[in-house]
């Protein structure tokens, strides 16, 4: 069982664009990609299913460096969009592109008794400053089989309940989060958007083996709402005995 994607990187001419302030050159790059992109991967929408059902995520999320905002990262999860994503950054005038397709292994490989997740950029979870790690596993889950599902080799073969049950198992030891307030505002539409979320790092205990790879995963998914916007960006780091 396996995650594959895509991975393109842009670099953009140091004159070109303006400088950015902290967290505004994903808002930037999306709304410029926004101009040139198939509706239907940008913003694509629900068809038939239950009532109810959010749209479908969009099949790529941005990485873009508040250091280097000129360099923007694409991780692509229909090959498909792959190609328009590259014109597109080519029509913007991306001086270099570099892509590459990258598999990761949803298997366990390695085992973890005590895992630091970092939320690096401002994530939204349900569970407030103090997030259960079953909470932060359950939107990984999610989010891993829904791409899946849309763009590649279909849901998770896992037990979605079992798994999360052994997930309430693992035990919280260190949270250490802040609130982010941001918002965007749209250049088509003149609308306002909160880009609000927690940042910093939460420290977990217990049987973690079998979620790790899904954690991996979510390094390069993204986990929460609007992560196309940058936002959800985590890093899993795992921990010895003494907490290192």
């Amino acid at each position: 069982m396996t995650l594959q994607f895509w991975r393109i990187a842009a670099h953009f001419p140091v004159e070109e664009p303006a400088p950015f302030g902290a967290g505004e050159a994903g808002n930037y790059w999306r709304g410029k990609l926004g101009m040139l992109l198939p509706e239907e991967w940008f913003r694509p929408k629900r068809v038939g299913g239950p009532s109810g059902l959010a749209d479908p995520p969009r099949p790529f999320v941005l990485r873009i460096p508040d250091d280097q905002p000129l360099l923007v990262g694409v991780n692509v999860f229909s090959e498909e969009a792959v190609a328009p994503i590259a014109e597109a950054l080519r029509q913007l005038g991306a001086q270099r592109l570099e892509s590459e397709p990258v598999t990761l292994s949803l298997s366990p490989s390695e085992t973890a008794e005590k895992l630091r997740v970092s939320l690096v950029t401002p994530t939204e979870l349900k569970g407030g400053p103090q997030p259960a790690f079953h909470i932060l596993f359950a939107r990984v889950r999610d989010r891993v089989s829904t791409l899946r599902t849309l763009y590649g080799e279909g849901p998770l073969d896992i037990d979605f309940r079992a798994m999360g049950t052994r997930a309430k198992d693992i035990r919280l030891m260190r949270c250490e989060l802040r609130h982010v307030l941001a918002q965007r505002t749209s250049s088509r539409t003149g609308q306002t958007h909160a880009l609000n979320g927690f940042v910093g790092t939460m420290e977990y205990e217990g049987a973690l083996t079998e979620f790790l790879p899904l954690l991996r995963a979510a390094e390069w998914t993204g986990v929460g709402r609007q992560t196309v916007w940058g936002k959800g960006q985590i890093r899993v780091e795992k921990l010895d005995e003494s907490g290192f």
